[in-house]
């Protein structure tokens, strides 16, 4: 109430003609005026991650442009050096920020919401958003810095948990270091084991930095166990652990320099404190010519754990083992798609720890919009109990008028979370008990709460409002993805009071959603011929640019149009004609890079209208894959290193998942089809069986195989139907099409295709 009298706009005003600056209520308003109204301009939750993270790039600023001879982080080598592609020149930047390299990758646990990461260089930072661990080689004449190096040697090792490998090789020197978290009885740590030689008489240094792959993050006190020269305590709080008693430690502080300019120096002291924020430490070892030494170096994470989580770990019993048990498992020939589909699985695994969030680290905070695509994949690869324990949180998001809450002003929640429980109910046969009907009744009567009434426009009538832009569209605006969403939601809603027994609160939720999609589409009809060129805008008050991408949530996954619609493919034609770079989609608003997941999306909408074009995106975003098989949110065309977002996402992993699933089984007017997306080169006589599966479907799960015989094609399927089974088109490109009608399926069948055209 105070702030609806007090004058504080009139302040503002004289304050800003006061001390001659520019007025920031005309400039707000100013910005204001290329959006829609709406009842919210800017969700509060973006404003503050916004101002942390550029509260960073002020430290950065400051920090970094006049201290390069410290060893940086390797976004901050490539970044600041003007002779790298990476390079963005500085002078009217307002913070120093990661805008080229924003690729890391998580190590942890399938029940454990704690994630240390790992940049591209081997650089290790254990604790959310804290300092980091790097490795570095010193010679008498020459240096091993990762961070320096033009190019190492990554992997991502999924056969044991997870563990990132990194192998670095210069001037005869060799560092290896393999990262992952395991758990104890004392709780759970991360262990990296480091091996380093070197031809001639050198040193391995193990270095605490005060900074991540975000930039500066503060270390103001180290100390060291004089004891047993193994252990050191930074900021009184976190330990690191050394397997070998450390033979020379050197320490420092900002006002002294970085720790790497004085290594030649002696161990003078024990602690060091710095005001500043920047202390460094090196613990040294010697090495011998030629021989390979070994260093395992341990960080405790139980007070991460009790922090983050505010317990012991609800699930830390689940290993990798049993959490994977019941996926669905791909075997093609190309081994490449095959690593980055195991890689996905486990990221979204990784992920759903405790809540669902979309990446380990920048995006560690939870959207509808991405648990509910992430929890959708891993519910159509099998994991439906994962999937159950996430989706229990979803009701303590919801307010009491029915909105499902992450962000402020984002109307496409609702509709997300609506489907996925009639996704979850048609996936797993389970219906809803009446806690679930009573949340997803809520849910619905918003949605048809907050649709406009504006009878004399057409272009808006019966709309959601304007909202900030969900997926970057955008300014505020009527974005078609909400109200696609939206009609989805409440056919979801529809079927799932239809399955409880509730025939008319169904048939008024399907009455609403059939009106609201007709709603839509007399909005796109009253779009200017010359702004809409036969496609979908993001709105109907936009004319054609890459916030169209949005439209084809229509085609996939919601299937609200038939496959190959005019206006669909229209819009898929105008966005590979204008917004795609290296084969993947640019997002040319607000993310600046190529979308892996967003590419993904698009060539869904191929694969479903039986366009042959799709291959070449799904290789496009296979090429964008980082050496340890992800992606990040948005990708930069000239260095291929992360530009937007987390440098994990699982949006993008999603993705990938549903689009190696599809390829066999996807679902489609009532019915499987079988085989669509099946490259012909995996076919190959005399090559072992290619195979996906169990994968969840309506009708029930379903594992399908497929193998050359000569001249012919065999294809194979084990499925647990429940009740009758479906429709089934066995369509795998040059091959002809084989039916089978509906009821008439076995649970074990195999049939044999032969060589022709698809229909």
């Amino acid at each position: 109430m105070f702030f609806k009298w007090f004058p504080w706009q009139f302040l503002v005003k004289r304050a800003a003609r006061r001390f001659g600056t520019i007025d920031p209520i005309d400039v707000l308003a100013r910005m204001r005026a290329f959006s829609e109204p709406s009842e919210v301009q800017e969700p509060f939750e973006l404003l503050r991650a916004g101002i942390v993270f550029h509260a960073r790039g002020l430290v950065n600023t400051k920090a970094i442009q006049h201290n390069l001879d410290w060893v940086w982080p390797f976004w901050v080598e490539r970044q600041f050096n003007p002779a790298d592609p990476s390079f963005i020149p500085r002078g009217f930047s307002f913070s120093h920020i990661n805008l080229t390299h924003r690729n890391w990758t998580a190590v942890g646990l399938p029940s454990l919401a704690i994630y240390p990461i790992v940049d591209p260089r081997g650089l290790v930072t254990p604790l959310l958003d804290g300092w980091s661990l790097d490795c570095w080689i010193i010679g008498a004449e020459c240096r091993l810095l990762p961070s320096r190096l033009e190019t190492v040697v990554q992997q991502y090792d999924l056969h044991d948990g997870l563990t990132v490998v990194t192998r670095c090789r210069d001037q005869g020197m060799e560092l290896h270091s393999a990262v992952r978290m395991e758990t104890t009885e004392d709780g759970p740590r991360l262990v990296m084991a480091i091996e380093a030689k070197a031809s001639e008489r050198a040193d391995l240094v193990v270095a605490l930095r005060p900074y991540n792959p975000e930039g500066v993050q503060f270390i103001e006190r180290i100390v060291f166990d004089r004891r047993n020269r193994s252990r050191l305590l930074v900021d009184e709080k976190t330990e690191v652990l050394f397997s070998e008693p450390v033979e020379k430690l050197l320490l420092s502080t900002y006002r002294q320099g970085d720790v790497f300019n004085g290594l030649a120096g002696e161990e003078r002291q024990q602690e060091t404190v710095c005001d500043t924020g920047m202390a460094t430490g090196a613990a040294i070892y010697r090495l011998t010519a030629g021989v390979c030494r070994q260093l395992a170096v341990t960080v405790p994470l139980g007070r991460e754990q009790r922090e983050l989580t505010g317990s012991g770990g609800q699930r830390a019993e689940e290993d990798w083992a049993m959490a994977l048990t019941d996926a669905a498992r791909l075997k093609i020939p190309d081994q490449r798609l095959v690593f980055l589909y195991d890689a996905a699985v486990r990221t979204l695994v990784l992920l759903t720890g405790h809540d669902v969030f979309p990446g380990p680290y920048t995006y560690r905070r939870f959207w509808f919009r991405d648990a509910c695509l992430m929890l959708h994949a891993l519910l159509s690869i099998g994991l439906s109990g994962r999937c159950s324990r996430s989706m229990v949180l979803f009701p303590e998001r919801q307010q009491q008028n029915g909105y499902f809450h992450s962000q402020t002003g984002e109307w496409d929640s609702n509709g997300q979370v609506l489907w996925f429980y009639e996704r979850y109910r048609q996936l797993t046969g389970e219906k809803p008990d009446e806690a679930r009907l009573a949340v997803v009744r809520k849910g619905a009567r918003w949605l048809l709460g907050k649709r406009v009434k504006a009878p004399g426009d057409p272009r808006i009538d019966g709309l959601l409002p304007p909202g900030f832009s969900a997926e970057h569209f955008g300014p505020n605006d009527y974005y078609y993805w909400d109200d696609f969403w939206a009609v989805a939601g409440l056919r979801g809603a529809a079927s799932l009071f239809a399955a409880a027994g509730e025939e008319a609160t169904g048939e008024r939720f399907a009455r609403a959603a059939s009106g609201m999609l007709a709603d839509i589409f007399r909005s796109i009809a009253a779009i200017d011929p010359a702004k809409r060129c036969r496609a979908i805008p993001a709105s109907p008050h936009r004319r054609l640019d890459a916030g169209a991408i949005g439209s084809l949530v229509a085609d996939y996954p919601l299937q609200l149009t038939e496959p190959g619609d005019p206006a669909i493919m229209s819009t898929v034609s105008f966005l590979l004609e204008n917004c795609f770079q290296q084969g993947g989609f640019f997002q040319d608003i607000i993310h600046s890079g190529i979308n892996a997941y967003l590419t993904i999306a698009v060539a869904q909408t191929l694969l479903r209208a039986g366009d042959p074009r799709f291959p070449k995106l799904i290789k496009a975003v296979a090429d964008l894959a980082s050496p340890t098989g992800q992606w990040p949110e948005a990708i930069h065309p000239r260095t291929g290193g992360g530009c937007m977002g987390d440098g994990q996402h699982g949006w993008a992993a999603a993705e990938w998942v549903m689009m190696m699933r599809n390829l066999f089984v996807r679902e489609e007017n009532g019915g499987l089809v079988i085989g669509s997306g099946v490259s012909k080169e995996w076919l190959a006589e005399g090559e072992p069986p290619i195979f996906f599966g169990p994968t969840l479907t309506p009708w029930g799960g379903i594992k399908v195989q497929m193998e050359r015989i000569t001249d012919k094609l065999q294809v194979s399927w084990q499925a647990k139907w429940r009740g009758v089974p479906p429709k089934i088109s066995v369509q795998v490109p040059g091959f002809r099409t084989m039916r089978i009608e509906a009821g008439k399926a076995e649970s074990r069948q195999t049939v044999m295709l032969e060589e022709g055209r698809t229909e």
